[in-house]
């Protein structure tokens, strides 16, 4: 059994308190749903002395349509199921509402926020193991106690895989997020949010705290979806996961595409998100030739590391393939 080591709990009612708190503490952690942070603390990949609950900030639960400012609101301490159900999700952001309601199992969907899941620490399956296992491979890694990458021993950087199922969503919808420091609050765009080094994954500042999600209305037709790939169709990590967005410039079979983004996720810390789609441009979206070209960029541009299970190259084709899977099922609307 794999125990938790011994900590305090303060559980602030407001922002402002978290803020002071965080300023008091400097190496005190935030938990939320805990999903992530105890498994962590139970494997010793951290030792906060001091842990500050957001459970008691209410005002960071909302999700609220925004007309005058064109988007979607989303609290922090929003739990994914609620996400996952909602009907304005549902309604304008799909493929958001599909991610969420992928994330690993009930109970879990039901405690996980998604303020924690959009700050999801990275995985890699060298260092989300007990101290004891991590011992036996030389003291650990980059991540943990040693101070070799055992994926890529010359490396420099940790590149330890981001598996949110929600990040390559948000990222593909233009998201940004609202943090709030000794500073006051910050907006930042999901694209530019993470870092490639697995050791700092996030442009969180010291003492910040993210408070809410910002997706933009969209203005135009599109077509969205989220695709994962796993061995277990519950709990598991996603070990290929891809977000599509296709902008139309109207409904029906003659609709053309105008503009698309396509995000790729579990290569390394920061979600990849594909260049050069120009050529799928102007198409209409039940084109076949678009699967293809789309599919086959993914299959160019990414590279899986052996930083999760399974073998790069076995993972590359799933992106290939679920890739075009998922771009044949939106021509068919």
């Amino acid at each position: 059994m794999l125990r938790l080591p011994h900590f305090q709990v303060t559980a602030p009612t407001t922002v402002e308190e978290v803020v002071a708190a965080l300023k008091a503490e400097p190496g005190a952690r935030l938990i939320a749903g805990g999903t992530d942070l105890l498994p962590n603390l139970k494997h010793r990949l951290e030792a906060p002395e001091q842990l500050i609950s957001l459970g008691r900030l209410t005002s960071l639960r909302g999700i609220v349509r925004d007309d005058a400012a064109g988007v979607l609101r989303i609290g922090a301490q929003v739990r994914l199921a609620e996400l996952a159900a909602d009907p304005q999700v549902g309604e304008l952001f799909p493929s958001l509402a599909t991610s969420a309601g992928l994330v690993a199992s009930p109970s879990i969907r039901n405690t996980a926020t998604i303020g924690g899941n959009v700050n999801l620490d990275v995985r890699c399956r060298y260092v989300n193991q007990s101290e004891f296992w991590r011992g036996g491979i030389g003291g650990g890694c980059l991540k943990s106690e040693g101070d070799v990458c055992h994926v890529v021993p010359k490396g420099r950087n940790c590149v330890a895989a981001m598996s949110s199922d929600n990040v390559p969503v948000l990222i593909s919808l233009g998201a940004s997020l609202i943090l709030v420091g000794p500073e006051g609050a910050r907006e930042v765009a999901m694209a530019d949010y993470y870092r490639a080094d697995g050791l700092r994954h996030t442009k969180a500042e010291d003492g910040e705290l993210t408070t809410e999600l910002r997706i933009p209305l969209p203005l135009t037709p599109r077509r969205v979806d989220y695709v994962k790939w796993a061995v277990r169709k519950s709990i598991d990590f996603p070990l290929v996961s891809v977000a599509l967005r296709f902008d139309l410039d109207g409904e029906g079979e003659g609709a053309t595409i105008t503009a698309v983004k396509v995000v790729v996720g579990v290569l390394g810390a920061k979600p990849r998100q594909l260049s050069r789609l120009d050529a799928v441009i102007g198409r209409a979206m039940n084109d076949p030739e678009v699967a293809l070209l789309v599919s086959e960029a993914a299959f160019k541009q990414c590279k899986p590391l052996p930083n999760v299970p399974y073998e790069p190259a076995y993972r590359r084709q799933m992106i290939r393939v679920y890739t075009r899977r998922a771009i044949q099922a939106l021509a068919q609307g």
